[in-house]
């Protein structure tokens, strides 16, 4: 079927309005406007009903409100409507990790970091269920590629010296607690735990020795 130009006028303008409104519910919940988010998410999702958006908007909201099934079907409906939907699986893992779920959780965020090794807030909350798990191996190789990506973020780097601690990896925890101590002299978590490394590999040198 052929569009007018009619048509491809009120396509356009539909698609912009769609674009306008997820863009002001983006804005009213980075400031925790949660009731105009859902609004602008609601409507959004009227005029753009294949797009994902608009649903991980409804999704974050009702997490906010501490509203978990809201929340997972939410999320559920934006990675049905695009499989590659990474944001709708951190979603998803942060609603089982609330849960304390953390095997559907570590599995949501390593899904997430599948399609998106850039998002922090999945590197964050794998590193979480990581430590009430005890399982650090995949953790440890997305926190190392996105660090390869973004060399000298500080909490990234804290949080991966800290698996290499409990991995036992304590020479390569020094050198990057090091690394941060360069960046960020006054760094008292990095001093200590970097303390506690360096008293740790003289116990082992003595030991071996």
């Amino acid at each position: 079927m052929d569009m007018t130009k009619g048509d491809i006028a009120e396509h356009e303008n539909t698609t912009q309005r769609y674009e306008v409104l997820q863009e002001l519910g983006d804005c009213y919940a980075s400031v925790g406007s949660y009731e105009q988010a859902q609004k602008c998410y609601e409507k959004a999702a009227t005029l753009g009903p294949d797009e994902a958006g608009p649903y991980v908007g409804l999704g974050v909201v009702a997490l906010q409100k501490e509203l978990l099934e809201d929340a997972e079907i939410a999320f559920r409906v934006a990675c049905r409507l695009d499989v590659n939907c990474a944001k709708g699986y951190a979603g998803q893992a942060m609603v089982a990790q609330e849960r304390g779920d953390y095997k559907q959780a570590f599995d949501m965020y390593l899904k997430c970091l599948e399609l998106d090794t850039d998002n922090l807030t999945a590197l964050l909350g794998l590193f979480q269920t990581s430590c009430q798990m005890g399982s650090f191996g995949k953790i440890i190789h997305y926190l190392e590629v996105y660090l390869d990506m973004h060399p000298g973020d500080i909490s990234v780097m804290f949080s991966l010296a800290a698996l290499y601690v409990k991995d036992g990896h304590l020479e390569q925890a020094g050198t990057l607690l090091g690394d941060i101590l360069a960046l960020d002299p006054g760094n008292s978590d990095a001093a200590n735990l970097l303390e506690e490394v360096e008293h740790s590999l003289a116990g082992q040198r003595q030991a071996g020795g």
